[in-house]
């Protein structure tokens, strides 16, 4: 291929008898390639311009007259993918642009300008770059290779990598055009490929997923939850992967490097209610417990290819101790399993309105909350919220009754409330001699009820000593 362009150029070198330039171009696979070139006009009248490429023919060439032509194989979907911009011509610009460059694009060109007798031939070679993945999906621990090609290869070229945007040094320790690895959630992303070639680089991309358990994306991942709370383990596969024989287990360290399954919780569903993906795998506990924390794992099969991912379930709760000397005060304690990731704390009290709408009151920082004397202002709702790095983790609540610190407050209303009892207590003596006094009345009329002879003679005797009396008076 190499004598072919060396050929190509010499012919057309000796047939003009001109100055001819060779020009190296880089160019990704997809993009639009410039291939340059620029010769100073002798005469102001038009020049006649051809492009050519050694194994395709004429690309594209204008006539003096100005009628233009392109050759069959550079049209797509009738559109010509090669042209040069006329409003260069003006500066001696006759660059030839192409779109949408292939590997076939590849190889030597050259731009043959005629002003009258005078013939500038220039010659270009275009290489093309291109990153491809092997597998197109890899699934997660099976071996994928990233490979950059460029054609025709430039012999001597240098090569980087770059992950993401961030350059990468390959296990092998060696950098070259092609890599291989295990492929696991650190080669996901956009892979990039520098070439070097005699002072010019040019790069390339392609992007590379894994597929596997995409949610969490990485192993250890650490999940918060609050005591008593419902949480959702995630374990998310790549869409359209239906795993198989998908197991939860629940760790327990009981060796160093290899951890043996436990039991699972109580409250632990294997999956969830509202889930109507089948590569939805995640688990829940309805109702946590602190000593549910601990590492989980999820397990599924995928062609044959057995993916874990394992994570740990973080509890936080609250301790409240109240002073034995200071019974209106009360200290609160944010709590967590494992705290490594936790940067700080703050206390958030959550105030309410008449209609319910939750506001944000008093904020405190600090892993411990002391409340030295609890009042209408600070009672309530407390949330604990413990951030990382990258934001808030999670929270959890706790309440304070307003009766269990009001001992303070009390005694400033001690009068009014000795009164009130004072009177309410005198009422109810008076009501309680009112209602024995006729309960007597009411046992007396009984017993006198069982005898109605003795009743008639006494009221006899009494009628008679009331008329002599009256007689008495009388007299």
């Amino acid at each position: 291929m190499q004598l072919e362009y060396f050929i190509f150029g010499a012919i057309s070198f000796l047939l003009t008898g001109a100055q001819c330039e060779v020009t190296e171009v880089l160019a990704e696979e997809g993009s639009q390639a410039v291939l340059p070139c620029k010769c100073s006009p002798s005469s102001p009248f038009p020049p006649a311009i051809i492009w050519s490429k050694s194994d395709k023919g004429t690309v594209w060439r204008k006539q003096k007259s100005g009628l233009q032509y392109w050759g069959s194989s550079w049209s797509q979907k009738g559109n010509p993918r090669a042209r040069c911009p006329h409003s260069l011509f003006e500066r001696g610009d006759y660059s030839l642009q192409i779109n949408s460059v292939t590997e076939k694009d590849g190889g030597m060109y050259s731009c043959r300008v005629e002003h009258g007798d005078e013939v500038t031939e220039n010659m270009v070679m275009l290489r093309i770059i291109k990153v491809s993945v092997s597998p197109s999906f890899p699934i997660w621990g099976n071996d994928v290779s990233v490979r950059c090609d460029v054609t025709p290869w430039p012999h001597g070229a240098t090569f980087k990598w770059m992950l993401n945007n961030s350059p990468l040094v390959p296990q092998t320790g060696i950098t070259s055009n092609s890599l291989k690895e295990k492929a696991t959630a650190r080669l996901t992303g956009n892979w990039t490929c520098v070439v070097g070639y005699q002072g010019k680089e040019e790069q390339a991309s392609a992007t590379l997923t894994v597929k596997g358990i995409i949610q969490p994306s990485e192993d250890n991942t650490k999940v918060y939850a609050a005591v008593g709370s419902a949480v959702t383990l995630p374990c998310v596969f790549s869409p359209g992967l239906i795993p198989s024989h998908t197991v939860w287990e629940k760790l327990k360290a009981k060796f160093l490097f290899k951890p043996a399954p436990g039991r699972l919780p109580a409250s632990f569903s294997p999956s969830l209610p509202s889930s109507q993906l089948p590569w939805e795998k995640s688990a829940s506990l309805k109702e946590v417990a602190f000593e549910d924390e601990g590492r989980y794992q999820c397990a599924g099969t995928i062609e044959g290819q057995r993916v874990t991912r394992n994570m740990q379930l973080v509890v936080a709760k609250i301790d409240s101790s109240i002073p034995s000397k200071q019974k209106d005060s009360v200290t609160l304690t944010c709590q967590l399993t494992d705290a490594s990731e936790v940067t700080k704390y703050e206390w958030v009290q959550m105030v309410y309105d008449l209609n319910g709408t939750q506001s944000v009151g008093s904020i405190q920082k600090g892993k411990t909350l002391k409340i030295s004397k609890v009042s209408d202002e600070n009672w309530g709702e407390w949330a604990c919220r413990f951030h990382g790095k990258e934001g808030i983790l999670g929270n959890v609540t706790y309440h304070i009754p307003l009766m269990s610190g009001l001992n303070g407050e009390k005694s400033s209303g001690v009068s009014h409330n000795t009164a009130a009892i004072v009177g309410l207590s005198f009422l109810l003596i008076v009501l309680l001699l009112v209602l024995a006094q006729m309960y007597k009345n009411h046992q007396r009329r009984k017993r006198l009820f069982q005898y109605p002879a003795l009743e008639t003679i006494v009221h006899t005797t009494s009628n008679e000593r009331e008329a002599r009396e009256r007689s008495q008076v009388k007299k």
